[in-house]
């Protein structure tokens, strides 16, 4: 069966492969559209096993709430370039997969792989390779939360960086978007530790506490104070540590006359309600990874003695 450059075009177009591979499909399945598909299909899983062991470290941190249901996703999905990370298909990739989140409630990554794609009748794992041949780079779906209670509100910065979902318990019918909106920006910025200071636990606390006893017992002017004058200086410190390292402690960015939890419960009265914080998360894209550091001139050389 012959074949036409119109062919050609309308191939790529289904696939996203570039031009000689789709011409090179048709020639090898006679111009039958259907079979050069699947052919491209089969090199594109073959193209996601080799890529597979390359290491993705670039990628996305997204999060959104469903407009239907309230409830709130954020997801990593991990690239190989930065390049990559900031394309079109792989943004919507990322999006299309934190669609399937919010509408599915998946247990977990391998629970989410086996949900049906948005608009497709393949399941997700069946659609990575597919990514892969049309994207051209290994993609991993790393990690993701949901809150299905509540009120959540989502934020993105700087195109994918970060990612953060705050889960509100909100009273009074108020609109409390912008008020998880701030918090959000004050997670993205400061990152805590904690949420709340009872969320810091004893061990860190003496841990605390006795670095800080260590450091005055260093200190020519504090070494010979009495035990009492050193733990009342101590106290101090972790009010200090709180503020520092718990999100409902700190100072509010926008506003250094209070802390979050005070400008919370403000803007709240403000709106003629109550709002109070409950949980949040946080996704700095790559956290974590290791990136390969790669040997540039090695490789070339690597592939210049190949070729002889």
């Amino acid at each position: 069966m012959a074949f036409t450059a119109a062919d050609v075009k309308n191939l790529r177009e289904m696939t996203g492969v570039g031009m000689m591979d789709c011409k090179k499909a048709l020639s090898e399945t006679n111009g039958d559209m259907d079979k050069a598909i699947e052919y491209l299909r089969e090199k594109g899983l073959a193209k996601a096993a080799k890529k597979a062991s390359r290491i993705a470290a670039e990628g996305m941190a997204y999060a959104d709430v469903c407009a239907c249901c309230g409830a709130g996703a954020v997801v990593e999905v991990n690239c190989e370039t930065d390049f990559c990370a900031k394309s079109e298909p792989f943004v919507n990739f990322v999006k299309d997969v934190c669609a399937v989140v919010l509408k599915d409630n998946p247990a977990d990554v391998d629970a989410l792989l086996q949900c049906k794609y948005p608009n497709s009748e393949l399941t997700v794992a069946e659609t990575i390779p597919e990514k892969v041949m049309s994207i051209g780079e290994n993609l991993q779906i790393r990690r993701f939360v949901r809150y299905g209670e509540n009120t959540s509100v989502a934020y993105v910065h700087a195109g994918g960086k970060i990612g953060v979902l705050v889960n509100l318990a909100v009273e009074g019918g108020i609109d409390a978007t912008e008020i998880g909106k701030n918090v959000a920006m004050q997670i993205a910025a400061l990152n805590p530790r904690f949420w709340d200071k009872s969320l810091v636990t004893e061990e860190i606390l003496e841990q605390e506490k006795k670095i800080a006893l260590a450091l005055m017992d260093q200190d020519p002017k504090m070494a010979d104070k009495p035990q009492q004058v050193k733990e009342k200086i101590v106290i101090g410190k972790m009010n200090k540590f709180y503020e520092e390292n718990c999100l409902l402690q700190q100072e509010y960015v926008k506003d250094g006359s209070m802390t979050v939890e005070k400008y919370i419960a403000a803007a709240a009265k403000e709106l003629g309600g109550s709002v109070k914080f409950v949980d949040a998360v946080r996704f700095l894209k790559g956290e974590g990874i290791e990136k390969k550091e790669e040997d540039f001139a090695a490789e070339v050389a690597a592939q210049m003695n190949m070729s002889k």
